[in-house]
């Protein structure tokens, strides 16, 4: 690590972050509708964004600082196991066609806003509708603190806020600028300045890892060197637990993680909020299909980008934080300026998706809480006003999570987060396809899922924690090591059946749905369909 701030590429990094700060700020212009004082307008961006903007705004949602960060560090840190998140990108694609275009109808048909106003909707439920809102509230929390990791991981590289012995105020008020500012726009703009920026971010994290695939390997002698180097590395022996390091192939012990990893991330990743509100900030059903077709392009990024993780051992990275591995990577290869723009490439990449989860969260406390359980005749710009003051407190939220908490094990936060969010799978995408399962079954299921996968993830330990030290533990039955949010899904769908076919014998009232089957196949211009936006928040 250079010693000293690292000038040339700090001064790369503050041009580009003014930059989008300006377009977050003029966001609140484009597209405008006349009436703004609606979730829908300042929450979705009115519904109207086309097949790129959606592919933009989908990909600077998904592919995050933990994308640029997180991942490449595992798999500086142990291998192989770190690229489960690029088969479980490809595994998503097929589900997203299949189910998302049915939620966007449904959801279009009846002004939802969040997947709980889908929940309560078809099961007529508020209590299903509230525990969809709350676990995606708690899931969302930590996923937002890992894009300030992320931001916080770059300030550390370019020796932005003093060291280890400086007062915590003036460490970390880089990171409190950065925060300021992403609340602020995020205020003012809703979800239009998250996606404006997202062209910046995505064609930003294009160059720099075109650059970086083709310029870090000659520098360190091919990739034959690289594999080499990380093949040597992950054999020697990991003196906290006296076994090798890790392995550039998953090794047979470590298959059913890998692949439970995977599937189960892949299963969760579209049940997160934020997912859900730029899915539904488009303007066609065909618009979702099309994207299900490009995203994939993302993936094969994500590919190229885990190998970094490799790189950083050739390299000769040493970092106690893997989370500062790849920043060190880049401004150890990279010229300065240039390293500026791979450091402002992952900033912008964290404000992103920090902002449209954010505004997520916000939305779901309004429709599934605020509006239903404290003030259920609130106007459309009672809501907005909500919505706006809770997507602060979110962000203050992560924060204070990003500040207190060990930010070396960072990528647990989101796995954690994972397990949770996987829990409502059965709700929302049972939903979306029957009406069999019981209101009551399935928020027994989710009980069920919810308290197992956390007692499960508390009592993993690793070398450095006592408690949630990781998201894998022996499955029960089988005997092998796999993912707990996938464990706990199948025990919430056991659970769930087995209840549903209880009610159903003992007549158990059912709630009443207000959606029929042509909701779920509509487009917004077919025939029959009443899409009456400004009323959005009014109520059904």
């Amino acid at each position: 690590m250079k010693d000293g701030v690292n000038g040339v590429a700090l001064t790369v990094f503050i041009l580009f972050f003014v930059a989008v700060t300006v377009m977050g700020f003029l966001a609140s212009r484009w597209r405008r509708a006349a009436n703004e004082q609606s979730l829908d307008e300042w929450g979705l961006g009115g519904r109207s964004f086309g097949t790129w903007v959606t592919w933009f705004l989908l990909g600077g949602d998904l592919y995050t600082a933990y994308t640029f960060v997180a991942v490449p560090a595992a798999i500086y840190a142990a291998g192989a196991s770190g690229f489960f998140a690029v088969p479980y990108t490809i595994l998503i694609y097929p589900l997203i066609f299949t189910f998302l275009p049915r939620l966007w109808s449904v959801s279009h048909k009846h002004g939802y806003v969040t997947t709980s106003d889908f929940v309560r909707g078809r099961f007529g439920s508020k209590g299903l509708s509230l525990a969809v809102a709350l676990t995606g509230l708690l899931a969302t929390m930590p996923y937002i603190a890992l894009q300030l990791v992320g931001i916080q991981a770059v300030l550390d590289v370019m020796g932005v806020g003093g060291g280890e012995d400086t007062h915590w105020f003036i460490k970390d008020l880089p990171l409190l600028i950065a925060f300021g500012v992403l609340a602020a726009y995020t205020y003012s703009s809703g979800l239009r300045a998250p996606a404006l920026i997202a062209f910046v971010k995505d064609t930003l994290i294009y160059i720099v890892i075109a650059v970086a695939i083709i310029y870090i390997p000659i520098k360190l002698g091919g990739f034959d060197a690289i594999f080499d180097a990380a093949g040597k590395a992950f054999g020697e022996t990991n003196p906290a637990t006296g076994a090798p390091r890790g392995a550039v192939v998953p090794n047979e012990a470590g298959q059913w993680t890998y692949a439970t990893l995977a599937l189960g991330s892949a299963l969760a990743l579209f049940m997160y909020p934020h997912s859900i509100t730029a899915t539904l900030s488009s303007n066609s059903r065909e618009v979702i299909r099309r994207n299900a077709t490009i995203l994939p392009l993302y993936s094969l990024m994500l590919g190229f980008l885990s190998l970094l993780g490799f790189m950083a051992i050739a390299a000769g990275i040493k970092v106690q934080n893997g989370q500062l591995a790849i920043p060190q990577l880049f401004e150890t290869m990279f010229p300065d300026w240039f390293a500026g723009v791979a450091f402002a490439a992952i900033g912008i990449g964290a404000l992103v998706p920090a902002a449209i989860m954010s505004i997520a969260a916000a939305n779901l406390f309004t429709r599934n809480i605020y509006k239903d359980f404290i003030k259920r005749d609130a106007t459309p710009e009672q809501e907005t006003k909500v919505s706006k003051l809770v997507s602060l407190l979110v962000k203050v939220g992560a924060l204070v999570f990003v500040l207190t908490m060990d930010k070396t094990v960072a990528i647990n936060f989101q796995l954690l987060g994972g397990i949770w969010i996987l829990q409502t799978f059965p709700a929302l995408v049972g939903g979306l396809f029957t009406r069999w399962f019981h209101r009551w079954a399935l928020l027994g299921g989710w009980a069920v899922g919810m308290l197992y996968g956390t007692i499960a993830a508390y009592n993993v330990s690793s070398p450095t924690q006592a408690h949630f030290g990781g998201s894998s533990a022996e499955i029960p039955v089988i005997g092998h090591i796999g993912y707990i949010g996938l464990t706990a899904f199948v025990l919430n769908v056991v659970v769930t059946v087995v209840l549903t076919f209880v009610m159903r014998a003992l007549k158990a009232p059912d709630g009443v749905d207000e959606t029929r089957p042509e909701d779920y196949t509509a487009d917004a211009g077919d025939a029959g369909v009443s899409v009456e936006l400004p009323k959005v928040g009014t109520g059904h």
